[in-house]
């Protein structure tokens, strides 16, 4: 079970797009340290900020600390016709398929040194833009599957018959420029039709470019007002950054950059609030492993049962795997100690069947 899931950052050109993955490619520049084979020049691997981490190192003094990380891919800039292969058209949609969820880069700030591809500065006409390529996109790819199944269905298939009455509303929502996840499918609808990989039922979230001026109240910024009205229709979040800021604050060594967030009145930077939605969207979860060699926070999908967590570190664990020792940071953390949360009975013996929690300090017991 592969955890290696990405984040394509799309939007038109001249947003801040690319000085947004400039930053954070900045912020990942020790890629080489994380166990990803290769990885392509437009590949931006970033480490995951998370408190608890270093709180477990300082308990547990280990030789190494290793957090987990996430990856965001940067997607060539999208113009009005990419559906027709206008711009870098196809490729473009391609390279968004094969992504696991989107982070939208809108412009919210206005620079009469930065023109607008499209003349003037008007961030909900920006996301329909490209709503419009992509619904446009994903009705040329219902449309092949369409007729097939309408056969099938008509030939009393049951299953192309429901099949079909998804393709249905598919097609009329897509038409109407309606993004696939906002037309209310449940998860056995979206089951039918996965194998489609429709661009426009990716989870997404918007990313609002603010001025730095506008950095430490964005929401008086009327055009990030107008965005986080328009995410809120379909339960999206919006994530407030100045590109050009981050992009200066990762130049920086982490003291000095976090010396600038707090003279700016801020308690993370917008890099950091991107990663973590990007994190959640994806649908990934920490755990942890503890110990005096090292701490090490990793990753895994939500629902995830011990066993398959356990092959996260090893196919031998996973294999042999007997039980895990279970105990959750909250606990562990108001034990005091390892030994401690033993005494008080807050580690819990878990079997194959446990479905890991966000938090978890996990010691895997097992025989191969």
């Amino acid at each position: 079970m592969s955890t290696n899931l990405e984040v394509g950052i799309v939007g038109l050109p001249n947003v801040g797009k690319s000085t947004l993955f400039n930053a954070i490619t900045k912020a990942g520049a020790e890629a080489a340290n994380y166990p990803f084979c290769t990885i392509e020049p437009n590949v931006g691997v970033v480490e995951v900020p998370d408190e608890r981490l270093w709180t477990l190192a300082e308990m547990y003094k280990p030789r190494k600390t290793t957090p987990t990380a996430m990856r965001f891919v940067d997607i060539a800039g999208l113009v009005k016709g990419a559906s027709q292969g206008e711009g870098l058209g196809n490729k473009f949609l391609s390279h968004i398929r094969q992504v696991d969820a989107v982070a939208q880069v809108v412009r919210c700030f206005a620079d009469a040194n930065i023109t607008h591809v499209e003349g003037a500065l008007d961030p909900l006409r920006d996301i329909e833009i490209i709503n419009t390529e992509l619904c446009l996109a994903d009705l040329e790819t219902v449309a092949k599957r369409f007729e097939r199944t309408q056969k099938m269905a008509k030939a009393g298939d049951k299953k192309a018959q429901s099949e079909f009455a998804v393709l249905e509303r598919l097609r009329t929502g897509l038409g109407e420029g309606q993004p696939a996840r906002r037309l209310g499918l449940s998860e056995e609808e979206q089951a039918l039709v996965r194998d489609l990989n429709l661009l426009t039922l990716k989870p997404v979230l918007f990313v609002a470019n603010v001025s730095e001026d506008d950095v430490a109240a964005p929401d008086a910024n009327p055009y990030v007002q107008a965005v986080k009205q328009y995410a809120a229709g379909e339960g999206a979040e919006v994530i407030a950054v100045s590109a050009k800021l981050e992009a200066e604050i990762a130049e920086l060594p982490d003291e000095e950059a976090k010396q600038f967030l707090v003279e700016l009145g801020l308690a993370e930077s917008g890099l950091d609030k991107l990663i973590k939605a990007g994190y959640k969207l994806l649908g990934l979860i920490t755990f942890f492993t503890a110990g005096e060699q090292e701490v090490r926070a990793w990753t895994i999908r939500q629902g995830t049962k011990a066993p398959q967590a356990a092959g996260k570190i090893h196919s031998d664990i996973e294999r042999g795997f007997i039980r895990a020792e279970v105990v959750s940071y909250t606990d562990l953390m108001a034990a005091g100690s390892y030994g401690a949360a033993r005494e008080k009975g807050l580690i819990r013996l878990e079997g194959k069947d446990y479905v890991m929690q966000d938090g978890d300090v996990v010691y895997f017991r097992f025989n191969v």
